[in-house]
This record gives C-alpha cells, structure tokens and sequence, in this order.
C-alpha cells in the first residue's frame, strides 16, 4: 500500500534527525543538563534508525508486498513519533507526562523490526 510513502517519510524523518542532532551538538549544549542533553541524543539517534528502518521497509514493500511490510512501516512511525517525538516534547517544555507514553513507542519499535523479520521470512527463497 504505502511503499513511496513509507520511503518519503524516512528520508524526510532521517533529514530532520541530522538537523536535530546539529541542534543538539551546537545550541542545546549550554540549554540542557548533560543527562537531558544525552537523552535529546538517544532520541535524534533512534529517529535516523528508525527512519532508515522505514525506506527500508517502503523499499521492500515495492519489490514484494506485504501486510506485514505494512504493519512494520506504521509501526516504526508511531514509534518515532511516541518515542523520539515525546522525548523532544519533554525536553522543550520540561513536562514529565510527555515521557510516560515514551516506552509505548520503544514497544512499536521492537513491533516494527519484527514485522520486518517475520514479513522477510516471505521472501526467502523467491525470485
């Protein structure tokens, strides 16, 4: 279904981690603690993860469809937005409720590999 989707979303997810991450190394040193400043990393670094895990699965979604593809691709964006998303969201406010859900997105992120893993298993040994 969504395979151009999937890879649009990646590459533009993966471009606003580098950014991200430029923020993070050179304005946000003297904003945040070093422990904020490290979780603010943790999150620009599952975001490029995850972002490549979605033009990944858009890719291999082209060449051979899957639900499971499918189920993987949404599963990967949720987990960023819930993960990566709500971990910038309680840095830039200092609100503790954003970061409750936060292992509800690390559990869509293990949902989307898996996916991926199982969906894979379908192409083994086609052409």
């Amino acid at each position: 279904m969504p395979t151009a989707l999937f890879v649009f979303l990646g590459g533009l997810l993966a471009a606003l981690a580098v950014a991200l991450g430029a923020i993070g190394a050179h304005a946000l040193k003297s904003q945040l603690t070093p422990e904020q400043l490290e979780t603010y990393h943790t999150a620009v670094h599952y975001q490029m993860v995850h972002a490549i895990g979605l033009i990944l699965i858009g890719l291999l979604a082209a060449y051979h469809r899957s639900r499971l593809f499918d189920v993987a691709g949404w599963a990967m964006l949720v987990g960023i937005i819930l993960f990566s998303g709500l971990l910038f969201a309680w840095l830039a406010t200092g609100r503790k409720a954003f970061v409750y859900p936060v292992p509800v997105g690390g559990l869509a992120f293990i949902i989307g590999w898996l996916a991926l893993a199982i969906g894979a298993l379908g192409l083994w040994g086609k052409k």
